[in-house]
């Protein structure tokens, strides 16, 4: 365990969902109103490269910029990114460096202090908790986000999408300035890769700042185990996600994981044993769906704190949802005809995806076929090493030939989505590409609708984040 908890735990989690879906202005009204706010880490450095160059309109990036203790990198980034008034309709933006085990200080530098900018507003003018959440799966952005978060005194941290056996000794030791070296899983290795991160070539903290908690992210009662066995891997709680929640599953672990309709298909062993979970002596709550009324009281009654809400969080008004994805996907319960699809293969990580049937996103086969595939963001790129012992990158959703080139496994890569594209598009942030062609959303929820349709019986123009909280302590 990182630290006593200085304050109450909070009943109710935000989700944080990316791409940017969990803003800080999301989080920090969720945080006003006694829960707890969280807003994403995932692509973060691009989601404000990108706001920079569409001209920060409210001037908060650049408010927030003022508060970093580094202005020398400060300033960098603006002369990269910023323009003034916001750079021309149908011009594409300009492409970061993409993370690698040896990044550029300019490639750390900017997911430090994107991280920063996001968890810093998410906090500004109030007392209440933000987390941020971030991927284990994204592991060579870890430990500048972590870096990032605790300069800005995020409360929380939440992790993911894979084992996050590190995290807290990376707490710990960026909280005093350590250096940081992280091993980094490589398909292929013969050696042993790791990533170093030296806070000192960023900023120093000027204290010994509070450590902020950490929630690992879990499907199983056995991973939960693991993880509360010792001091160097014991998270301060944990979140149980179970195969109802959006984004990403666990794998479901049955032999026969297919249904017929070509979805994973999840049975009771998929369920983590709620009773070993509470074991661990850690804190604990429920997502995947409990967003509802009944759903809080009956995970407390299973002995949850309280329970972590994605979907109602995601329609809200404050969220970075595009107005146009939000009211197609209310139009679709109020008519009692939306569809979440399981797609064992739509993601480039190999998880189950959760994916929203919807018009004019890639969740039509034929649009995702029309699109010409490419990876130029990076992010679920995944480290190999080649016979001469150099790294490459490779990702399920790059070129084919290119993919194959590269030794990957190719059984499933044609269906594979290219996930980091469409979740920017989800947000307004999508690509525009020299031929003209826009980058188009697809949208993911939990599969449990109950609290969706009732919210929208109860708000048919609509809710905010604050009607979200009402509803689920009501």
């Amino acid at each position: 365990m990182l630290t006593e908890s200085p304050h109450i735990e909070p009943d109710i989690i935000q989700g944080g969902m990316g791409i940017a879906v969990s803003s800080w202005k999301l989080a920090r009204e969720v945080a006003t109103h006694g829960a707890l706010g969280v807003v994403s880490g995932t692509a973060i450095d691009s989601v404000i490269a990108r706001r920079l160059q569409d001209g920060d309109a409210d001037g908060s990036i650049r408010k927030a910029m003022r508060h970093f203790p580094n202005q020398q990198i400060v300033h960098e980034i603006l002369e990269m990114y910023f323009i003034e008034g916001g750079k021309a309709q149908g011009l594409p933006y300009t492409l970061l460096p993409k993370i690698t085990v040896a990044p550029t200080c300019f490639a750390t530098n900017l997911i430090v202090v994107s991280t920063f900018i996001e968890v810093w507003l998410a906090k500004e003018g109030h007392s209440g908790l933000v987390g941020i959440n971030a991927l284990q799966k994204i592991q060579m952005a870890i430990p500048a986000q972590i870096y990032g978060a605790i300069l800005a005194e995020v409360d929380y941290i939440l992790m993911g999408a894979g084992i996050p056996s590190e995290v807290p000794s990376i707490i710990r030791d960026l909280s005093q300035n350590k250096v940081i070296t992280l091993p980094i899983d490589v398909a292929s290795a013969k050696s042993k890769h790791f990533l170093k991160f030296d806070p000192h070539l960023i900023a120093s903290l000027p204290h010994s700042p509070r450590l902020p908690k950490f929630l690992a992210i879990i499907s199983s009662h056995a991973l939960a185990a693991y993880l509360s066995r010792d001091d160097t891997t014991r998270p301060d709680g944990f979140v149980v996600e179970g195969f109802n929640a959006g984004g990403h599953n666990a794998p479901p672990r049955s032999k026969d994981s297919m249904g017929e309709d070509g979805q994973s298909k999840f049975t009771d062993i998929d369920s983590a044993d709620l009773s070993k979970v509470a074991k661990t002596g850690l804190p604990f709550w429920l997502a995947g769906g409990y967003g509802t009324p009944l759903g809080l009281a009956e995970a407390k009654k299973l002995g949850a704190v309280g329970i972590q809400v994605g979907s109602l969080f995601a329609l809200a008004k404050e969220s970075g949802l595009t107005d146009e994805l939000r009211k197609k996907v209310t139009d679709l319960v109020v008519q009692d005809s939306m569809k979440v699809r399981t797609d064992p293969f739509a993601s480039p990580t190999g998880f189950p995806f959760k994916i929203v049937q919807l018009d004019g996103t890639l969740s039509e086969s034929e649009l995702f076929r029309e699109r010409n595939r490419l990876c130029d963001l990076g992010y679920l790129r995944v480290p190999f090493e080649r016979t001469n012992g150099s790294l490459g990158y490779r990702c399920p959703a790059e070129p084919l030939k290119t993919y194959t080139f590269k030794k990957g496994e190719s059984k499933n890569a044609p269906v594979a989505h290219c996930l980091c594209n469409a979740l920017m598009a989800d947000v307004g942030l999508g690509q525009t590409r020299p031929d003209g062609y826009k980058e188009l959303p697809m949208l993911t929820l939990g599969s449990d609708l109950a609290g969706i349709k009732a919210l929208s019986e109860l708000h048919v123009a609509g809710w905010n984040s604050r009607d979200v909280l009402d509803f689920l302590r009501s």
